[in-house]
């Protein structure tokens, strides 16, 4: 799946946990999504897919979650993101 990063940012808080949000589009849907990341270690990640701005399409909403569970390289692609914007 074609994507696009728009905006990214990752950080630590007092306990070494990672929180971070990736803003992004999808080829052929119509709204932006953003991405919230939150992992204890580093190595495995809990994430809350929303709307970036104005609710869009529940339908592409509900594909962009599947692709997310499905798709390894845009997960990953998605946190490599986030971690790459700390190191800035």
């Amino acid at each position: 799946m074609e994507y696009q990063i728009m905006k990214a940012d990752m950080a630590q808080d007092d306990e070494k946990h990672y929180l971070g949000h990736v803003t992004f589009t999808l080829a052929g849907h119509q709204s932006q999504y953003e991405i919230t990341l939150f992992s204890k270690n580093g190595k495995e990640w809990d994430y809350s897919l929303n709307f970036a701005g104005d609710s869009g399409i529940e339908e592409e909403f509900l594909k962009a979650d599947e692709l997310l569970e499905e798709d390894d390289d845009l997960f990953d692609a998605l946190v490599d993101a986030a971690l790459d914007s700390m190191k800035q």
